[in-house]
């Protein structure tokens, strides 16, 4: 990482996994990061919203932030189990994922529908993590790089800047299966996001813009994975519910 970019990120996405109990992994994260890792990259967890809140409350000031998993486009209204970015923002949250393919897939969203929810993130001070990633069908069509282009200049919404966007690109057939592309995959598709971004959000400030890997992170791939030109830390599924793990992931930047 060259003296102009940002800190690395290492985000962890819950999923719908968690209950009050789990602030144990919390705080044994939270200890981790004090004693090895803080200054060196920064943490995020997204837990479900029911912990939002009390997530941040325990990691005030402590330099890891908490994120929500969605948001609603909108910031009231007759929304029945949706969640508006205000809320989340309220309750103390730093980030949102929006776009994530699982939510692509089962909800039908679009990309229009992702950009709507970035921008509202945007509107409340939240920084947006956008998913971006090609199915298998995709890939294996040679339409990898075409539909992240896409996906790209159709979620990421006007005034986008290094401090309230983070890219994830999640090959949708790595997540959570145990299939990981190659470095030289995942380098490939970062260059064309970053080459991407600059047309987006200008030349200067996508140097500022973290691009994060996901899909089928652990311990063991995560130094050669973190170690891929323009790639900006990891966005992390199931392994970030174990702290070990998960701050075995991070570790990728103790030195």
């Amino acid at each position: 990482m060259s003296v102009d970019r940002p800190r690395p990120l290492v985000a962890g996405n819950w999923k719908m996994n968690g209950l009050k109990a789990s602030a144990e992994v919390l705080d044994q994260i939270k200890a981790g990061y004090d004693d090895a890792l803080k200054g060196r990259v920064d943490l995020a967890i997204c837990p479900p919203a029911t912990l939002v809140a009390a997530f941040a409350e325990k990691t005030a000031g402590s330099g890891i932030g908490i994120g929500g998993q969605d948001c609603h486009a909108k910031e009231s209204g007759a929304y029945t189990g949706n969640i508006a970015a205000k809320m989340l923002k309220d309750g103390g949250a730093a980030y949102v994922i929006v776009g994530h393919s699982e939510r692509r897939q089962y909800e039908r969203e679009t990309d229009a529908d992702v950009r709507a929810k970035a921008e509202a993130a945007h509107r409340t001070g939240l920084i947006a993590i956008v998913c971006v990633g090609e199915t298998k069908d995709e890939r294996e069509a040679g339409r990898t790089l075409d539909v992240v282009r896409g996906q790209l200049k159709g979620s990421v919404p006007e005034g986008s800047n290094g401090g309230n966007l983070v890219v994830a690109y999640e090959p949708v057939w790595a997540i959570g299966t145990g299939l990981t592309p190659t470095a030289a995959d995942v380098a490939e598709v970062h260059k064309v996001i970053r080459e991407n971004l600059a047309g987006i959000v200008g030349p200067a400030e996508q140097a500022k813009v973290r691009i994060l890997y996901g899909g089928s992170v652990k311990p063991s791939n995560a130094a050669e994975l973190m170690g891929v030109a323009d790639v900006d830390g990891a966005l992390v599924g199931g392994a970030s519910l174990v702290a070990s793990d998960f701050l075995g992931i991070a570790s990728a930047y103790r030195a």
